[in-house]
């Protein structure tokens, strides 16, 4: 299943796959702040706040790996961490702030 990169949310839900590749999406702005980052949907005019630093590098790095577990290892996310991250990955997919790359 693929998800639009235009904007809206998904039209149905987005199921987050780890061994998938996925980008932030084109209708989201990511702010940088000292506590992490804020990201905002232009389509759905929904504010997200990232408040782990490590988790703003892993959404800024998705596009860069082949797929998400590749930008969890690039940024040293250990295997005691990983379900943490993958479930922030999975929130952002969710609500569209990532989605698939096509």
């Amino acid at each position: 299943m693929s998800a639009p990169t235009t904007g809206r949310a998904p039209a149905s839900p987005v199921t987050f796959d780890v061994d998938q590749a996925w980008v932030l999406n084109s209708s989201v702005a990511l702010r940088p702040e000292p506590f992490g980052a804020l990201l905002y949907h232009f389509g759905t005019r929904k504010l997200s706040f990232l408040k782990n630093l490590t988790v703003v590098e892993v959404v800024q790095s998705l596009g860069d790996h082949d797929n998400a577990g590749d930008a969890l290892a690039a940024a040293g996310i250990t295997d005691n961490d990983r379900s943490l991250y993958v479930n922030a990955l999975a929130a952002l997919a969710t609500s569209g702030m990532i989605v698939p790359r096509t």
